[in-house]
């Protein structure tokens, strides 16, 4: 799965899958200086605060690096039954935050591993959960990108 490569285009992006670097560069060109800046300090494990402007790219620095890691998983095969990544967000932004940065980069993603050959496994999908308590435990399973909103 070769990615169109040009020095330019993918620096900042080494170390994302090829799938998820031709993702980024046909959608937004090249990364803001946000994303740029936060993506070593978020792979490295630290504690980032990323403060830009609104429309910056702030809340897909961090969402790439999931989506990257579900790709992978899913591309090996190894996508589990369980909960990968925990989102929690002020419920004013949930619905535009999914959609936006969860939502529309895992379906374009994925529909472009299936140009290229297949996916080699299941696609992660979404889970909502508004209020824990009401959820039944059966609803629990197969999770792998879970959202949240209080209370906490």
């Amino acid at each position: 799965m070769a990615v169109a490569e040009s020095p330019s285009a993918i620096a900042g992006l080494e170390w994302a899958h090829p799938l998820v670097q031709e993702w980024f560069v046909r959608r937004f060109g090249t990364p803001t200086e946000p994303q740029a800046q936060g993506w070593p300090q978020i792979l490295a494990g630290k504690a980032t605060l990323i403060s830009a402007p609104t429309g910056s790219g702030k809340t897909l620095a961090a969402f790439l690096i999931c989506i990257d890691r579900l790709v992978r998983k899913a591309l090996a095969g190894d996508l589990t039954d369980e909960t990968e990544v925990l989102y929690v967000s002020p419920l004013k932004a949930l619905s535009n935050d999914i959609q936006k940065n969860l939502e529309v980069p895992l379906g374009e993603i994925f529909q472009l591993a299936g140009e290229r050959g297949g996916t080699g496994g299941n696609q992660p999908f979404l889970t909502d959960d508004f209020r824990r308590r009401e959820k039944h435990p059966a609803h629990r399973r197969r999770r792998r990108l879970r959202t949240q909103t209080g209370p906490f």
